[in-house]
């Protein structure tokens, strides 16, 4: 167990290492969705390790509660919408499995006093008890508690590591689609102005398909 705490305490200095060197270069500051050129334009510069850094700067922004938005529409401007997609994959499964050890080894009693207040936390946690796995489901698809807080909030509850780990994989996958459909768009339309509209198009319909998953999933929705 020393040896576990002595890893995610390492994970954590290096996280607030990287948050400390893009507070330095005011990237903290420009992580907005109108800003995501100028973003890209930084990510880029670093070439070939540009994968690392866009990996450091979503799990800064995870841990750190920074927009996640533009960072994932960030994905796709920089890498196109498949490897889009493969890279704010992996940046995200890394930067919620982060923030759910931390709260559960490192600063539990931190992050109980940002919960212990919220009704929709103790119904979630109530809900892992009864439902175990399929409560993280619908919360990773229906955005009914905030995307960076829960994944502390998970590491409070007696859901195991890798079920969460397995479950977000899983269940974030069609948002991280969507968001970085639309910043790949760009990339794809290649400076066509119908190009683009046409990719965009496309992101618009997925976006409609994950905005109908609720209804799907009514039958959970009422229990929160």
């Amino acid at each position: 167990m020393r040896n576990s705490i002595i890893k995610i305490l390492i994970a954590v200095g290096i996280v607030a290492v990287v948050y400390f060197i893009l507070r330095h270069y005011g990237i903290t500051d420009e992580i907005r969705l109108e800003n995501v050129p100028k973003i890209k334009t930084w990510v880029t510069s670093f070439g070939s390790i540009a994968p690392l850094i866009y990996i450091g700067l979503y799990l800064a922004s995870t841990v750190f509660f920074l927009p996640g938005t533009p960072v994932t529409v960030l994905a796709g401007f920089i890498f196109g919408p498949l490897w889009g997609v493969f890279y704010a994959s992996v940046a995200s499964i890394i930067s919620v499995s982060v923030a759910f050890l931390i709260a559960r080894y490192v600063a539990r009693d931190l992050v109980e006093s940002w919960v212990k207040d919220n009704a929709q936390f103790r119904k979630i946690d109530e809900q892992v008890e009864a439902q175990g796995w399929r409560i993280l489901m619908f919360t990773r698809l229906v955005p009914i508690f905030p995307f960076n807080l829960q994944n502390y909030a998970y590491g409070l509850t007696s859901l195991r590591f890798s079920t969460f780990v397995l479950v977000s994989a899983i269940f974030m996958l069609p948002g991280t689609a969507v968001f970085v459909q639309f910043g790949g768009a760009f990339v794809r339309g290649e400076g066509d102005i119908l190009k683009t509209l046409l990719y965009l198009g496309i992101a618009g319909v997925l976006m409609l398909l994950l905005s109908l998953l609720p209804k799907l999933l009514r039958k959970y929705q009422t229990k929160l």
